[in-house]
């Protein structure tokens, strides 16, 4: 993902490991975890522990991590992503914590039923972990498909949450 701005950045830690977050004049603009699929190369971004942001996305974590939120008492900048992306990443805010859905209901959500590999694809770039619950994004049976951040991370947060999954070995390797 090649961001227009260089973004200011700070790693957390998390009970699920480190975790990088980036701001943005516009707002917190990435959350990854170490490893994750699709982690931008931040060597040329500028680290600031103390940016008001990455605090606030910081606390936010922590909360969730609780039991609660994330809370947003933040911007997103979702501008990172193309217009579709963005789209469904929006689409992605609507799944309330606990429940789930499916790639072909997101589809139909945006307005595009036939747009399901797609959709995968953009669930699969979500530069905010999280924050834009891409995770909750399951197979049409329930099933787990794949998550960028690990399937182990998944199943962690979909626990937490109390979200109900098929705990099975995915046919394929999903690219989110």
């Amino acid at each position: 993902m090649l961001f227009a701005c260089s973004p200011v950045t700070a790693w957390v830690d998390s009970p699920l490991g480190p975790v990088l977050l980036a701001a943005s004049s516009k707002g917190l603009c990435g959350a990854w975890f170490e490893g994750q699929r699709h982690l931008p190369d931040s060597s040329r971004w500028s680290e600031q522990q103390k940016h008001p942001v990455l605090l606030q996305a910081q606390q936010a974590l922590s909360l969730y991590f609780a039991g609660s939120g994330p809370t947003l008492d933040f911007s997103l900048d979702l501008s990172q992503g193309t217009d579709f992306q963005q789209l469904v990443w929006r689409a992605l805010l609507q799944i309330p914590r606990g429940s789930s859905t499916s790639y072909s209901a997101l589809s139909k959500r945006i307005g595009k039923p036939r747009a399901q590999r797609a959709v995968g694809a953009a669930v699969g770039r979500n530069p905010l972990s999280i924050f834009v619950p891409c995770h909750r994004v399951l197979g049409l049976d329930g099933s787990l498909t794949g998550y960028a951040g690990g399937l182990g991370r998944k199943i962690s947060l979909l626990t937490q949450e109390g979200c109900s999954f098929r705990h099975t070995t995915p046919q394929r390797n999903a690219s989110h």
